[in-house]
């Protein structure tokens, strides 16, 4: 099947202005993301009014961490004409899911909220010299029509280039810094017992730091509602890998040049003192990091881009696999890897595949147009300049 690249759009000036350009050019994509999370309360059953004051206490808990999320996300909505509350939704889909279904008493799916392997490979171990960074993000298979690439220029802080879904702030990217961020799902006892930034802003947040050490403080000391897992890294040269419980953080450090993180807590810290309970969603997640490190190891002393890209394509024990086919889950939606991301902050550019398990064509997205390689001139991104 004939899979499209992720469009890439560039935006700028104030909060506002960069989410009613996000807005203006991204609409069908918003709207897709809209209906796809925008039922979710529905079918659970959640009152109207109780619907509006749950995403308005999210809303509140956004704000008190950065006023101007909130106003960038009013942009999006009025650029797409998307409401306020769903564009909020977006943005914190898993922590007011999750809300509504403890407010409700209704048991968790039997599916994940997202999966995910993460790897980074260290510069001693790269063959270019610099740092590789990288993810399979596994989620439903709509969300190959609703993931778009943001080029955000800020007035204040370093631009920033992300892949995320439509009407969301931030996922997985790079920053002019050199900083980069992967996240991948994690869950324990913990989870939903206190009201938490959502995962997004947060990884916004990571991105929108100059320095490096501020962006370790967000990921490890801001209150979060639910587990997760953050693996950062900086073109200087280190990388390091958070796994967040709500309320703690505990850090996993690379070993012999290599890091890799899926869905289960590996920390020994960690494991004394809480207890996993994602296992049931994700039982595969042993084997994926397991084969994901192993692949890499067999590549040789020195590794670039391709020996990531050839171990996050790992089809082993597929459908259950580090690169996912679309397969339906046991909440009867069709789950897949929906892109492979592979990060090189030195030279400020991310390569993505749509739909890896079914396509291995990668375009590339750069900070600067300059950056792209011939072949990746498709890649361009539209300027906020074109909105009309």
């Amino acid at each position: 099947m004939p899979v499209e690249p992720f469009p890439f759009i560039t935006v700028s000036g104030g909060a506002f202005e960069r989410g009613r350009q996000y807005g203006v050019l991204l609409a069908p994509r918003i709207k897709r993301s809209a209906d796809l999370y925008g039922g979710s309360l529905h079918q659970l059953g959640l009152p109207a009014e109780r619907k509006a004051a749950l995403i308005q206490s999210y809303a509140d808990c956004i704000a008190e961490f950065d006023e101007s999320y909130i106003e960038e996300m009013r942009g999006i909505a009025q650029g797409s004409g998307v409401a306020f509350e769903d564009i909020v939704m977006i943005n914190a889909r898993t922590e007011i899911v999750a809300s509504a279904r403890a407010e409700l008493n209704k048991p968790e799916p039997d599916e994940p909220d997202d999966g995910c392997t993460c790897a980074l490979i260290m510069p001693e171990r790269s063959s270019t010299g610099h740092l590789i960074h990288g993810q399979n993000w596994d989620w439903r298979v709509e969300c190959a029509e609703t993931g778009v690439v943001l080029r955000v220029r800020q007035e204040n802080g370093p631009d920033f280039v992300t892949f995320v879904e439509a009407g969301g702030l931030a996922r997985s990217g790079f920053n002019a810094a050199g900083t980069a961020i992967t996240a991948n799902y994690l869950e324990c006892e913990r989870d939903f017992t206190q009201r938490g930034v959502p995962l997004g802003a947060i990884r916004r947040k990571v991105l929108q730091n100059e320095h490096f050490a501020r962006a370790i403080k967000v990921v490890a000391t801001t209150p979060k509602s639910c587990s997760n897992n953050i693996m950062i890294s900086t073109s200087a040269g280190f990388g390091i890998d958070f796994e967040c419980a709500p309320d703690e953080s505990f850090p996993l450090y690379p070993e012999d040049g290599l890091l890799v993180h899926a869905n289960h807590w590996v920390s020994p810290v960690a494991l004394s003192k809480l207890r996993d309970t994602g296992i049931p969603y994700v039982p595969e997640s042993f084997y994926r990091d397991w084969r994901v490190r192993r692949l890499l190891e067999e590549r040789g002393p020195l590794l670039g881009r391709a020996d990531l890209k050839a171990a996050l394509f790992d089809d082993f024990l597929t459908p259950f696999s580090v690169c996912r086919p679309p397969r339906e889950n046991e909440a009867s939606n069709i789950s897949t890897t929906v892109a492979m991301v592979v990060i090189d902050s030195s030279k400020g550019f991310m390569e993505i595949a749509a739909l890896p398990a079914l396509n291995r064509e990668f375009r590339t997205y750069a900070l600067d147009d300059d950056a792209l390689l011939p072949a990746d001139a498709g890649a361009r991104a539209i300027p906020a300049s074109a909105e009309n």
